[in-house]
C-alpha cells in the first residue's frame, strides 16, 4: 500500500479519502480498495519515515482536512520502486511444497491435492470471468488487471495439468 500511495501523491497532494477514491476510480472492482483506516495508518508511517509531509487545510463549513504531499525522499523511493523489475515467477510455491511433501509423509494423495487446487482455481476463474463481463465502463487499468489475473490463473491451471502428468 505504501508505494501506490506514494505514486498517487506524486501526481498531486491529497487527503486520505481522495487517495481511496483515486484507487477505486483507477482500478475499480478489480482491485479491492483498502479501508480508509489502513490508508491513514500507512500515511502516518510514510510521514514517520520522511516520505510524505502533511498539513491541515481549512475548509468552509467543514472541519480541517489533513493533506499529504510527497517529500524529496518519497520521490526518490518511488523512483527506485518504479525503476526496479517486479518479482518474476515464483519458485517457492506453497501448493507445490504440499504436492511433493504431503504424500511422502502419508498426509494426502497427490491427485486429491491437484483436484482440490484445480477446483479452487476454477472458482476464482468463475469470479474473474463474471467480473470481466461487467466491466463495460471500467477503466483500461481495471480491465487489464482482471485480464492479467485470468491469464495467470490459466497458466496455473496448465501447470496443474503438468503436475498431474508428471506425478500421477
Amino acid at each position: 500500500m505504501r508505494l501506490p500511495l506514494l505514486a498517487l501523491l506524486a501526481k498531486e497532494p491529497a487527503h486520505g479519502y481522495e487517495l481511496k477514491l483515486a484507487l477505486a476510480q483507477t482500478f475499480g472492482q478489480a482491485y479491492s480498495s483498502p479501508n480508509i483506516g489502513q490508508i491513514y495508518v500507512t500515511l502516518k508511517r510514510l510521514g514517520q519515515d520522511g516520505l510524505v509531509r502533511s498539513q491541515d487545510v481549512e475548509q468552509d463549513s467543514r472541519p480541517k482536512k489533513r493533506v499529504y504531499e510527497l517529500t524529496p525522499a518519497g520521490r526518490e523511493e518511488l523512483a527506485a520502486w518504479v525503476g526496479e523489475p517486479t518479482e518474476g515467477p515464483r519458485v517457492r510455491d506453497e501448493f507445490f511444497m504440499k504436492l511433493v511433501l504431503a504424500p511422502m509423509a502419508g498426509l494426502a494423495d497427490r491427485m486429491e491435492l491437484i483436484n482440490s487446487q484445480r477446483r479452487h482455481y476454477f472458482g476464482i476463474m468463475r469470479n474473474l470471468m463474471e467480473m470481466q463481463g461487467g466491466m463495460d465502463n471500467a477503466t483500461p487499468a481495471a480491465r487489464l488487471l482482471v485480464e492479467g489475473a485470468i491469464l495467470h490463473l490459466q497458466a496455473d491451471l496448465d501447470w496443474l495439468e503438468r503436475c498431474q502428468e508428471e506425478f500421477v
